[in-house]
């Protein structure tokens, strides 16, 4: 009897699931693995076939494919300019996506509740470490490129899209931050979408491909002017907004109201995620 109060008596629902735990559970993924990989060697990839092309012709109006050997700065905002729309949707939605459903795939999902950790905490556990790993995707890329442009391309002043006027590194250096801050936000949707899903299938692949696919269809749907002022409501439409922020005088309309509607869809996405979990019959 004795034995059976002291063993209850130590169970501390909040201990359950550490966060090191998942988080070392989740770097030791294969997935995580290659992931990072790619996103580290993808700047470099991008030097090399600059560096074997043709030198960018002259042209009146420039576009950031133009400028992107000017200098590092310019090489890290066309990395992320090229990667964001797909990219950086992959990675975030493989992290989000893949979190819960492999468990569930797995058959080990049951057996983390048995052990018991509470529900909303396993949830909760698992959605930081995702978010954790997703933002660390997203401000790698654009460091990784900053370090690879500089290394080859030199610490130069910023050329800007479509005028070509000049603007000092020193300057713009600080406005980089909000870029990265702005595409770490603008992936909120994704990663409460994936989520989402990942409670909702024992499928991971389908739910990477279902937070995926919103992204590629919101990007059709944003291309059809006939909808108006509807397409600023569709998740992507602003994702391009950080743009912004690399202009002579910086302009907070666009990310301003791209974030706000970020972090409502990721907000009512997730607020549904763990409504439907805790009233999930998880038998595998």
């Amino acid at each position: 009897m004795t034995s059976g109060l002291s063993t209850g008596a130590a169970y501390a629902p909040g201990r359950t699931l550490p966060l090191r735990v998942e988080i070392v559970r989740q770097l030791k993924r294969r997935r995580t693995l290659v992931m990072f990989g790619l996103l580290l060697a993808l700047p470099w990839i991008l030097v090399v076939a600059f560096s074997l092309g043709p030198a960018p012709a002259q042209q009146n109006s420039l576009r950031l494919s133009d400028l992107a050997t000017q200098g590092g700065l310019n090489f890290a905002a066309f990395t992320l300019s090229v990667s964001a729309s797909l990219l950086l949707v992959v990675a975030v939605a493989l992290f989000c996506g893949d979190t819960v459903a492999s468990e569930a795939s797995w058959s080990s999902l049951r057996y983390l509740l048995a052990a018991p950790v509470p529900r909303d905490r396993l949830l909760r556990q698992k959605l930081v470490v995702a978010l954790g790993f997703s933002a660390t995707a997203v401000i790698v890329l654009p460091l990784m490129a900053l370090l690879a442009g500089t290394v080859t391309f030199g610490w130069n002043d910023v050329r800007l899209p479509g005028t070509g006027e000049v603007i000092g590194a020193s300057a713009v250096l600080p406005r980089f931050g909000i870029v990265i801050g702005y595409a770490l936000v603008s992936q909120l949707v994704v990663a409460a979408l994936a989520f989402l899903l990942s409670v909702s299938t024992d499928s991971p692949l389908g739910a990477v491909g279902g937070a995926v696919g919103l992204v590629i269809v919101s990007n059709i749907l944003q291309a059809v002017e006939a909808l108006g002022v509807v397409r600023e409501f569709l998740p992507t439409f602003w994702s391009t907004a950080w743009l912004d922020a690399l202009v002579p005088e910086l302009d907070w309309s666009g990310m301003t109201k791209g974030a706000a509607l970020s972090v409502t869809y990721a907000s009512i996405l997730i607020a549904v995620a763990f409504r439907r979990f805790r009233r999930k019959d998880v038998v595998s």
